[in-house]
């Protein structure tokens, strides 16, 4: 009698990375895989494609999994999501389904904050581009034409954090080292606690009054979606930088698209997006006051490495009836089939 096979997808493997950053030969032989390359956002084509895996790893928020997705997928017995949050994962609805829902990527040590270096270089890397001009200089260059531009100092500027927490601190860290000053808010922080880090407490309004750069650091959530909308952005200088690797929707795309229009913010540094990926005629192409990247904040080596052996290891967990960073608890999950 021939085994039952476990039938694994990788969704959203733009890279064609996964395969080779952990090792998948450690699961056992009645198990297939299979890694997709590509991005499908429509849910009859999600439900063809996806029907007959047991197991789904999906990566970060690029394939969103309600409710109405799930129940067509009769098979599916355990999600497993890179990261230890995805809001693009119904949790109620996967508990109610019976399916068992496990992140990656948690720290080595418990109780140690997550290696957040990636996002925080990034942040940086689209702060400097966008005060330096260098996107901009580096298609002049290559058309033949020399310093087209007179970029921003950061020393002496002000920075401004919106969210001073396991992101926010690192990025302080940096401004307060290229001699910027450094100012915060966010809805729980206290003067102390942004005195540890370095930063100035500040209110909600003055924060986007006084920042020549002002970054975003926060979850989305209710409470921070639109956070940042026409009135926000109307306070901001006209020469001021605004920066989001967090979350597209925090900031209201229409009202910013109409500040980069008017000029009435210096520009944008994004690398999240209301829509991913981005449309291919969406207003932010055609825009010379932006810096954009296709939501890389965490793509790199180590953080693929880390999110990719968890999820082996998840899935010889759950094989063993013993399932390892559980995000549904209250989940009766199905066991898997013997193999």
């Amino acid at each position: 009698m021939q085994k039952p096979r476990l039938d694994v997808a990788i969704l959203d493997d733009y890279q064609d990375a996964a395969l080779r950053m952990a090792d998948w030969s450690l699961l056992p032989p009645s198990v297939d895989i299979e890694a997709f390359n590509d991005h499908v956002s429509n849910i009859d084509a999600l439900e063809k494609r996806l029907k007959k895996f047991h197991v789904i790893s999906t990566m970060r928020e690029r394939t969103p999994f309600g409710r109405d997705l799930m129940s067509r997928l009769p098979n599916l017995k355990l999600l497993t999501t890179t990261g230890m949050h995805n809001a693009a994962i119904d949790l109620d609805a996967a508990t109610e389904l019976g399916i068992l829902v496990c992140g990656a990527g948690e720290p080595e040590i418990p109780g140690q904050p997550p290696d957040m270096s990636d996002v925080v270089e990034l942040t940086w890397g689209l702060i400097l581009s966008l005060a330096r001009h260098i996107p901009q200089e580096d298609a002049a260059v290559r058309k033949g034409r020399w310093q087209t531009s007179v970029g921003m100092s950061l020393k002496g500027k002000t920075l401004g954090i919106l969210g001073l927490g396991n992101l926010g601190k690192p990025v302080a860290a940096i401004g307060r080292a290229l001699g910027m000053s450094v100012i915060a808010w966010s809805k729980n922080l206290t003067q102390e606690a942004a005195a540890r880090a370095g930063a100035e407490l500040t209110t909600r309004d003055g924060l986007f009054t006084s920042s020549d750069v002002l970054s975003i650091h926060l979850k989305l959530s209710d409470r921070t979606r639109g956070l940042v909308g026409k009135r926000e952005l109307g306070l901001m200088k006209s020469t001021a930088l605004l920066i989001n690797t967090s979350r597209g929707p925090i900031v209201n795309e229409n009202a910013l698209i109409e500040a980069l229009i008017n000029r009435s913010i210096g520009g944008a540094g994004l690398d999240v997006f209301e829509e991913e990926p981005l449309p291919l005629e969406h207003p932010f192409l055609s825009l010379t006051n932006v810096a954009l990247t296709p939501h890389i904040g965490y793509v790199a080596e180590d953080t693929y490495r880390s999110f990719f052996k968890d999820t082996v290891a998840n899935i010889l967990a759950y094989l063993d009836d013993s399932p390892v960073r559980v995000m549904n608890p209250g989940v009766r999950w199905k066991p898997a089939f013997p193999l």
